[in-house]
């Protein structure tokens, strides 16, 4: 059975911004190691800065993401659905809009996951078996949002960002 990784709503409540503090915000970060291995672990982007989006709106926490955006789609896994062992097509982000769904890599580690969380894959290169394996949970289908990268903006190391 994988090992199962904490739950980012716990991780979520723990690190709240008040007006001055720049937040922090979990995330679950899929990657492979110099071995060729995919990982799965829970990590933290930080940098936010204040910044109106224009008009009379009052500034809020952003945090620009680098990278050139390739494709922007939406995702919808049917009940049962499983992706069985495969690789990110692109390094992404895909963050589920209603429903749930998991991940489980290489290294023994999985995330169950649901809206309000987000997810970086970029499991390119694996050796073996390949990547991960994904699917849909509980009884209804998981929407998904996915926004790729041409190149990934972020280091394959557990702390990218």
């Amino acid at each position: 059975m994988p090992d199962l990784l904490p739950d980012l709503a716990h991780l979520r409540a723990a690190v709240t911004p008040d007006d001055q503090a720049s937040p922090s915000l979990p995330y679950y970060h899929m990657w492979t190691d110099t071995g060729g291995v995919s990982r799965l672990n829970t990590a933290m982007m930080a940098n936010f800065g204040q910044k109106s989006v224009g008009g009379g709106a009052a500034p809020q926490w952003l945090r620009p993401f680098p990278g050139e955006v390739e494709a922007v789609s939406f995702a919808v896994l049917p009940v049962g659905w499983v992706g069985e062992w495969h690789e990110s097509p692109k390094p992404q982000w895909v963050v589920p809009l209603s429903g749930r769904w998991f991940l489980e890599t290489m290294d023994g580690h999985r995330a169950e996951m649901g809206p309000g969380d987000l997810h970086f894959g970029q499991d390119q290169e694996t050796k073996g078996e390949k990547g991960h394996r994904s699917g849909q949970l509980g009884d209804e289908p998981c929407v998904q949002l996915i926004v790729q990268f041409r190149v990934s903006p972020g280091a394959a190391t557990a702390e990218p960002f």
